[in-house]
């Protein structure tokens, strides 16, 4: 199993004096985060989605060693206005990646109240053929997605299930790996119940930090995966420089089944 393991984004301030050295500007954090990691996930094109050139510059800041998930704008996901000119810019704009064999799927992530109903079932089969021909991640954040039935026709079309870490709670889906095609993807929310909902900002959501039996059992799950060839993690608890320490722990975790994380320049991290 190919392991291509990452956070959601690498524009963290409070990695300073962590990863990055005091003093770093944000345009170098990207050379620096791919010391240490062999993926990443875009997050920015959530909000904006970058041209060919800022793609082709993250490119040459990871010297083409890294590999990216780029998330779909929020018009895709959260406004669902999307038109067909926001797709061809979606799917054409990460071009240089895609030209150097470094881009992994797009992933759509949905927001809460994207429940299960016909009218969502039915924008999500029309995103899908949108994507037809580019490997598509979707996460869901609503329980009522978590059927046997949607699995199946994951697994039928060749969609991404993203298995996602969320703070046990009602209404959010529990944490179970699932691999929908021979590529699986996994993201690492946190498990913050007092400020999941509460909370003001995603730092808020995302500050908790895994605890080593947490990890331990994470890994385990990877290791019993089936039929899977490559698997992409991204820890999405950055805040605080939690996803660095989890990071170092999930790697001697999986190490201890014999699955090694390959990093690109061969670095420790700390």
């Amino acid at each position: 199993m190919k392991l291509l393991i990452g956070t959601g984004g690498y524009t963290n301030e409070d990695w300073l004096g962590l990863i990055y050295p005091e003093g770093t500007k944000q345009p170098d954090f990207l050379s620096i985060y791919s010391r240490y990691f062999n993926a990443v996930e875009v997050n920015s094109s959530f909000y904006a989605i970058p041209g060919e050139k800022a793609f082709a510059g993250m490119l040459r800041k990871t010297d083409a060693k890294t590999m990216f998930t780029v998330k779909l704008n929020k018009v895709f996901t959260h406004e669902r206005n999307y038109t067909e000119d926001d797709v061809q810019r979606m799917i054409l704009s990460p071009k240089p990646i895609r030209e150097a064999g470094m881009l992994g799927p797009f992933l759509a992530q949905f927001p809460y109240s994207f429940k299960r109903t016909p009218e969502h079932r039915k924008y999500l089969q029309h995103l899908v053929t949108a994507f037809e021909g580019h490997p598509l991640a979707i996460e869901f954040r609503h329980a009522s997605w978590l059927k046997d039935e949607v699995l199946e026709a994951f697994r039928e079309l060749g969609i991404l299930w993203v298995s996602a870490d969320y703070p046990p709670m009602d209404g959010l889906p529990p944490y179970q790996v699932q691999a929908s095609a021979r590529t699986a993807y996994i993201r690492l929310h946190g498990r913050n119940q007092e400020t999941w909902w509460e909370g003001q900002s995603a730092s808020d959501r995302h500050d908790y930090r895994y605890s080593e039996e947490e990890i331990q059992d994470i890994a385990a799950q990877i290791a019993a995966l089936k039929d899977v060839d490559t698997l992409y993690l991204f820890f999405q608890n950055t805040t605080k420089g939690h996803a660095l320490f989890n990071y170092q722990t999930l790697k001697d975790a999986l190490g201890q089944h014999d699955l090694v994380v390959e990093i690109p320049k061969g670095s420790g991290l700390f």
